[in-house]
């Protein structure tokens, strides 16, 4: 597990990813709970998850701009925007000028570059681990989200409570700066280092569209690719909203409880995560295609379960366990892409597979409006039943490439 630390970048990316998730799930669970007292609408609410996502469809854009002048630069330069509109918003809550409107404004900015972010530490890993360490690494790396939505949700819940909006984006913004500064002691991995003049010329001339249709198409050229592609779709679709963009609805009036009970909550659904991402990475032998089927059909199962509950331990042992099952799901499909993809088209390839995240906001403002027609069960169990069907089928579908144990995206 800690053999991915031998790597010198991985000990400077590693923490970088870390403070970036941190802040991420601090700032999801603070907006989405001050835009749930501010107007009480889950129609909002919905509303203020979906912006984070709108920039999934030029998350390509921004693979093809890492593939060319480093997917380490463009970090870098990602996390000092996220600094900028942090410090903006932490301004005009001290001033007494943030409203709701202000805030989905600067999220919909914001919204723009942090659905790539994922996708391009992504590529940045693969530039920077032997192939050999890949499935280790990426499991690894996947305990900078798990631990931070678990630290995200009770830190944030907690400042929330006793400082208010204003002092806890203090601590978003000096998160973000330290994550900029962690990015930038990164040596340039010699795969991901980019002409400026080449990037200069691409961007100002035709090699723009064409360098964009290669990667989508390369994306979908094989049946691994494109089975991971669409469970990927297909989970952001129907199984995160329940998890992701309704739980301050879930906390508020299912279960009655505070912006505590909603830390509890998430922080159930990160340490599942977390325990499967500790698992992955201890785990050898795994075929990974079998682990992608298998996990997904139970986190549906789960979902379905948690859907009919009504008390918070027992919903937060449920949630545990879905995230068990969804962080194997989504570190299998990121295997897949990665052992797949030419180094040359990674940063596309993973912005390809940021790009079907718009299927959360899609599934958000579909719940939020099923919400208020049928209700919260109903919607969570079409949600959870349709997944787990879907799912199905496209195990079903490319059942050759998936479950024999000699197929390519089976191999240890």
């Amino acid at each position: 597990m800690l053999a991915p630390f031998h790597i010198r970048n991985y000990r400077f990316q590693w923490p970088s990813d870390l403070l970036t998730s941190w802040a991420f799930e601090i700032e999801t669970l603070v907006l989405g709970w001050y835009i749930m007292v501010e107007t009480g609408s889950v129609l909002l609410l919905t509303v203020l998850a979906s912006l984070q996502y709108v920039g999934t469809l030029i998350a390509p854009i921004f693979g093809m701009i890492g593939d060319r002048m480093g997917h380490r630069d463009l970090l870098a330069a990602m996390r000092l925007a996220y600094t900028a509109l942090s410090a903006i918003t932490m301004t005009l809550a001290l001033t007494g000028y943030l409203s709701p409107l202000n805030v989905m404004i600067i999220v919909a900015i914001m919204g723009l570059i942090r659905p790539s972010d994922l996708g391009v530490r992504g590529a940045l890993l693969a530039d920077i681990m032997p192939a050999g360490q890949l499935v280790g690494a990426i499991s690894v790396a996947r305990t900078t989200q798990d631990s931070a939505r678990i630290a995200g949700a009770l830190t944030g819940a907690g400042l929330f409570a006793a400082l208010g909006i204003g002092f806890s984006y203090v601590v978003i913004v000096c998160l973000y700066i330290a994550a900029t500064i962690l990015m930038l002691c990164l040596t340039r991995p010699p795969q991901s280092v980019g002409s400026i003049d080449h990037l200069s010329s691409g961007l100002l001339g035709s090699s723009l569209l064409r360098d964009l249709k290669e990667g989508i198409v390369y994306s979908w050229s094989g049946p691994g690719m494109r089975a991971a592609l669409c469970v990927a779709f297909l989970a952001n679709l129907t199984a995160f909203p329940l998890t992701n963009g309704l739980l301050p609805y879930v906390a508020r009036e299912i279960f009655h409880t505070d912006q505590t009970g909603l830390g509890y909550l998430s922080a159930s659904f990160a340490v599942g995560s977390l325990i499967g991402s500790i698992t992955v990475s201890l785990a050898g032998g795994l075929r990974i295609a079998r682990l992608l089927i298998g996990a997904t059909l139970a986190w549906y199962a789960m979902l379905l379960v948690f859907v009919e509950l009504r008390t918070m331990p027992v919903a937060m042992a449920c949630l545990v366990l879905a995230g068990i099952a969804q962080s194997m799901s989504m570190i299998a499909a990121a295997v897949i892409l990665m052992r797949t993809a030419s180094a040359h088209l990674r940063g596309r390839v993973m912005g390809v597979r940021m790009m079907v995240i718009y299927g959360l906001p899609i599934g958000l403002l579909a719940a939020g409006s099923l919400i208020d027609l049928i209700g919260y069960s109903a919607t969570g169990t079409l949600y959870a039943v349709s997944g787990f069907i879907a799912m199905t089928a496209i195990a079903l579908h490319w059942r050759a490439d998936l479950w024999p144990e000699h197929a390519p995206a089976n191999a240890r």
